[in-house]
């Protein structure tokens, strides 16, 4: 098994350590020239179709799917990774890391756009995301089934275990002998009946909690980290010149490329926000919308709050709070929890683990609405739905009790199968997003809210719009 280990290890390194990196980044760069900088020329028309309502009131607005998609994007990644990726790169990363979100989002507008061109109707809600769009405009269902198989298992058994597990280990400065007391397995039992209320309370429950629990989750974190930011605002020009002038460095980065701030904020950056990943675009086809383009435009937005906001939040609080962050020994977790400490005392230790175990418990409820729409993709199957839930509510409790690090070794591989299957379909299905850009584009212009017919812009096997 440690032989194992390490060859996934190896695989792992591969993967996350340039083969993605390049991909992800040159097809964000491709689209971002492609759609003219469609993640910025449009943001006031992202914020403006936010608030617009389902035309159904069963139906999921685009506010809805916005924060499950929020939910699943923010999690602990955005506390642990980015203070992980400042220890491994220095400040420069930062820098590196909003880059990236910024060139990432055109990415997101088009897996989105295209999850809602070719969603389905699903009772009174819609089901969608790559696969589907793999199935009916690649015609290639087997390409379909692998990514979901690969989705499913990534983020329904690898990522909310690795989650539960994550809100049980913030409770050990609690507990005395955490690791030999009935503490996890109880905290395990508490987190798979909270997960199952959510799971088998359906898609319009998962609406609910995410919608309610992620706006309060994020404006909490970015309260506290705004007022740590005002405590140690004398402390600002310094942190933003080091910052800077570290990110454009350049021989100190190519002196040890592999370590440098790019990478490390290259890596943070794409793994945080997740744009070009193939996961979000499951969230944005549940929408209720008149056209796809908006539902794309929403979740350029949810890039930047994860990143641009969220991660930046901690950012500031590790870089205003720590004179010398290498001199700590501390890193991840632990570093941000020290920042918060700093201000807030004694206290902070438990704002702190209240934000962990909020992150985690939403990215939780996210990671397993994009599982459900690719089991449905699979199979129709009753059965094998609740069979499904029943098997997700295990893994969570399973997770909070154990290190299951073989198992989140092959989510990460079964990750960079799943976002290599979306590139891939992303590179082939890309016109068909920039057509339907331009339509939405074309209509604003002539002064109407623009409505979608896939059939006026030649696109097939649109079963909905159809």
């Amino acid at each position: 098994m440690e032989q194992f280990n390490l060859l996934l290890g190896d695989i792992n390194g591969f993967i996350y350590g340039k083969f993605l990196i390049v991909v992800l980044l040159g097809i964000g760069i491709y689209f971002t020239v492609r759609t003219r900088a469609v993640q910025l020329r449009m943001i006031p028309e992202g914020i403006k179709v936010i608030s617009e309502k389902a035309k159904d009131k069963d139906s999921m607005s685009s506010f809805e799917a916005l924060m499950i998609s929020t939910a699943s994007r923010v999690g602990t990644g955005n506390i642990a990774g980015v203070a992980t990726a400042i220890v491994a790169g220095g400040v420069g990363a930062v820098v590196w890391m909003w880059i990236i979100a910024i060139v990432g989002a055109a990415s997101a507008f088009v897996e989105s756009t295209l999850a809602q061109v070719y969603k389905e109707k699903d009772g009174k809600i819609f089901k969608g995301g790559p696969a589907y769009y793999i199935e009916k405009a690649m015609h290639a269902r087997w390409l379909g089934v692998l990514f979901a198989i690969s989705l499913i298992l990534t983020y329904a058994f690898g990522f909310n275990g690795l989650q539960a597990q994550t809100i049980a280990s913030s409770f050990e400065v609690f507990v005395p002998d955490f690791h030999d007391s009935m503490a996890p397995m109880i905290i395990g039992f508490v987190l798979a009946a909270c997960a199952g209320v959510a799971f088998f309370g359906g898609t319009k429950m998962i609406s609910k909690i995410t919608s309610t629990l992620v706006p309060i989750m994020a404006i909490v974190y970015i309260l506290l980290g705004l007022i740590i930011f005002i405590a140690n605002i004398a402390e600002l020009p310094e942190v933003l010149g080091k910052m800077f002038a570290a990110a454009f460095d350049f021989e100190a980065i190519f002196g040890g490329f592999a370590g440098s701030c790019v990478v490390a904020g290259i890596k943070r950056g794409l793994f945080s926000n997740e744009a070009g990943m193939g996961s979000a675009p499951n969230a944005a086809a549940a929408a209720d919308v008149s056209h796809p383009a908006k539902q794309g435009l929403v979740q350029v937005l949810s890039v930047f709050i994860d990143t641009l906001i969220i991660c930046s939040s901690t950012a500031f609080t590790v870089m205003m709070t720590s004179d010398s962050i290498v001199e700590t020994g501390l890193d991840g977790a632990p570093l941000v929890q020290a920042g918060f400490e700093t201000l807030f005392g004694s206290a902070g230790l438990i704002i702190f683990t209240f934000a962990m175990c909020l992150f985690a418990f939403t990215s939780v409820i996210g990671n397993y609405f994009y599982a459900e729409a690719n089991i449905k993709f699979i199979s129709d199957n009753k059965m094998l739905m609740k069979a499904f839930r029943v098997l997700a509510v295990l893994m969570v409790f399973i997770g909070a009790q154990y290190s299951l690090a073989t198992a989140w070794n092959i989510a990460d591989v079964l990750m960079g199968v799943m976002t290599t299957i979306n590139c891939v379909a992303m590179l082939f299905l890309g016109n068909i997003a920039i057509k339907v850009l331009k339509d939405y584009e074309e209509q604003k212009k002539a002064g109407l809210d623009p409505t979608f017919s896939a059939k006026k812009l030649g696109i097939k096997n649109t079963d909905w719009w159809n």
